[in-house]
């Protein structure tokens, strides 16, 4: 009877290879380890001798860990791809998690189906929570699974948490927006309050907290304002409920034909404020002689165009990194604020 050829396992490489089972598994998973060269002869060998690596599931049995990280986005996965903000964090995010040779499963809050969620939930060590998660199903199931959570743009409680100061950016662009005293001024918001159209605000709908980065830099705005002596009625504020072309030139739109026509917008990310020149341009409006805007977020795409964007710089991919490195270790597990940079061109001089 022919006998069955031995199944290959750490131990027998590490037998033929005459090294230990650490250093076979440190090769495979942990290559800070060991030198280059060492690492390349181990799995050139391996390679030769028909063994691809330890056995993921049987690892992950074994030390009760995955290897991945699940990033829980605010937004369906769509438009957070889209999102050039979005973007950039989950850039920085990539970095340090390839540099740990670690993966990323891309999860959205507003997956309707509950058994599908639990079994995606189930394939990571924890999650890096990205955007505003209001309280509800998903919510309460990341509370259930007790593993370890690192929230980015808002506050979790029991969460360390990483975010930019949005107040202080948005006071600082409208301080210098009103160095040059405008006439009328509007302010085009995103997602000030919770309804999918575009709209104005009411008055008791002003300083609704339902979205923590938008309220604070609408304190950021009016507190400048009311400060330079300007008070902004709710109807010269607009909620945009997504952070999308269309949406932002149909609110630039609408406050550039309402009457008096604003010579200031000042806008919650670049996004709106490219959407509003724009509007501006195409209905013979001079950028920056006939109306100012401002906006927020810093995006390439904002410095590239004519009139180049007057803007708020925030550290999207530095935010991603430093998330990642509080998940995983390699930073002191304590609340970050980073600060951001008015970036001022020609839209706003």
């Amino acid at each position: 009877m022919t006998e069955k050829p031995k199944r290959l396992t750490v131990k027998l490489m590490a037998e033929r290879l005459n090294v230990s089972t650490a250093t076979i598994s440190n090769a495979f998973n942990r290559p800070d380890q060991l030198s280059e060269a060492r690492r390349r002869w181990i799995l050139e060998e391996c390679k030769r001798l028909g063994y691809m690596g330890p056995n993921a599931a049987a690892r992950s049995l074994r030390t009760g860990r995955t290897g991945n990280v699940g990033v829980m986005l605010a937004d369906n996965l769509a438009y957070s791809l889209t999102d050039p903000v979005a973007s950039e964090f989950l850039h920085g995010l990539a970095e340090v998690l390839d540099r740990r040779h670690m993966n990323m499963l891309l999860l959205s809050s507003q997956d309707d189906d509950e058994h599908r969620s639990r079994l995606q939930e189930s394939m990571v060590d924890g999650f890096i929570i990205y955007g505003w998660l209001k309280k509800g199903r998903t919510y309460e199931r990341l509370l259930q699974h007790g593993k370890p959570m690192v929230a980015v743009d808002f506050a979790l409680e029991g969460c360390t948490w990483v975010n930019i100061d949005n107040y202080e950016g948005a006071r600082r662009s409208a301080e210098h927006a009103l160095r040059q005293p405008p006439e009328n001024v509007a302010i085009l918001g995103l997602r000030l309050v919770d309804t999918d159209r575009v709209c104005r605000i009411r008055d008791r709908e002003l300083f609704s907290e339902t979205r923590a980065i938008s309220v604070r830099r609408l304190h950021g705005y009016t507190d400048a304002l009311e400060a330079a002596g300007y008070q902004v009625p709710a109807e010269r504020i607009w909620s945009i409920p997504t952070n999308t072309h269309p949406d932002a030139y149909q609110a630039a739109r609408e406050a550039l034909t309402s009457s008096p026509r604003p010579d200031l917008l000042l806008c919650m990310s670049d996004r709106i404020a490219l959407a509003a020149i724009q509007a501006a341009l195409q209905m013979g409006l001079r950028v920056p002689g006939d109306v100012r805007i401002v906006g927020f977020d810093g995006i390439p795409e904002g410095a590239n165009l004519h009139p180049s964007l007057t803007t708020v710089y925030q550290q999207s991919a530095e935010k991603g990194r430093i998330a990642a490195r509080i998940f995983l270790g390699e930073q002191e597990d304590t609340n970050v604020v980073l600060p951001t940079c008015l970036l001022v061109r020609e839209s706003c001089p």
